[in-house]
């Protein structure tokens, strides 16, 4: 704009969301970040506490939190007049003095950049971790089952406490106690070593799209993000160097980068998993004409939920009642 003309008490407000708008985001992603990791890397403890009331108050706790740290710039945010532009009204930040904007320009940098960058790093790299291990058990289940299938022999697979994954082995157990095998035909053993072979392959394909998912996360915080910061804190401390180079071109397309971020996150997110999507169908069809969809059957493990309660470390065994031939 050429001139700021909805007054100071608005120019004040605007600062001071567009801060928090960027807070609230960052603190969010690092949210999700951590609940994937305890859902999926420690299933059991997890699923006691992520309720719905906890994801509320983790909402309101990124917005408080946000609230609080943008405090500054309602206080420093002001309406100016340049010198000898007496007909110009620019909104701009005045701080006290350059020692101040400087110290404010590395906090955003640690606070919103730093930190949630090496958070999002640790728990994504070790929820791939976690993932490879399962994705490496069900490839040996794979080997196994269609070894099986060819009539060879195959090496039976170690313990699951040996190999460290942290599988679990469930087995239901009738009133009586006793625990009865069907007995099965070899046309029924056969079915049942493709079912199998089958379902291992759908949850390896499944938790290598994760992994992948994961990566594109960290990778687009980093784009979207880095540039933006880097500049500004050049900025506080040189900047008519940073002025010079920046003017124009460079700092529109590295503001572009910030707002492509608000684009890309729904769909790496949300949209990507197909559980949200049929959710968020149900909920937009309320109150139209059709009828709202009811809760439907839990799907099959392969389908991975957004925060990976699904691929905790139960859906890495496979338990076969087939012995070999």
């Amino acid at each position: 704009m050429g001139t700021f003309v909805f007054g100071k008490a608005v120019c004040k407000a605007v600062a001071y969301l567009m801060g928090m708008a960027v807070s609230v985001s960052t603190f969010s992603l690092v949210a999700i970040a951590i609940e994937r990791y305890n859902a999926i890397c420690n299933p059991l403890q997890s699923r006691v506490w992520q309720t719905r009331s906890h994801a509320y108050r983790v909402i309101a706790a990124t917005w408080l939190i946000s609230a609080l740290l943008m405090l500054p710039y309602p206080i420093y945010t002001t309406t100016t007049t340049p010198p000898g532009e007496p007909h110009i009204t620019q909104c701009t930040h005045k701080w006290p003095g350059s020692n101040v904007k400087q110290a404010w320009s590395v906090l955003l940098l640690v606070t919103l950049f730093l930190i949630p960058g090496l958070v999002m790093i640790v728990a994504y790299g070790l929820i791939s971790r976690e993932l490879y291990r399962g994705i490496q058990f069900e490839m040996d289940l794979t080997r196994q089952a269609k070894a099986q299938q060819n009539g060879g022999s195959v090496e039976p697979l170690p313990p699951c406490a040996e190999e460290g994954d942290g599988c679990y082995v469930q087995v239901s157990r009738p009133a009586g106690g006793a625990v009865e095998l069907s007995v099965l035909t070899p046309e029924d053993g056969a079915q049942q070593e493709a079912a199998r072979v089958n379902t291992s392959r759908a949850k390896l394909l499944a938790k290598q799209r994760v992994v992948r998912m994961l990566v594109a996360i960290v990778v687009l915080f980093f784009v979207c993000w880095l540039p933006l910061y880097a500049v500004n804190t050049w900025r506080a401390f040189d900047p008519q160097a940073a002025h010079r180079a920046l003017s124009g071109t460079p700092i529109s397309f590295i503001q572009l980068l910030c707002f492509a971020s608000a684009c890309v996150n729904p769909f790496v997110y949300c949209f990507m998993n197909k559980r949200f999507r049929k959710a968020f169908a149900a909920t937009c069809s309320c109150g139209r004409a059709a009828p709202c969809y009811r809760r439907r059957p839990r799907p099959p493990e392969d389908e991975l939920t957004a925060t990976g309660a699904s691929l905790s470390k139960f859906s890495y065994t496979t338990v076969s009642s087939v012995g070999p031939p």
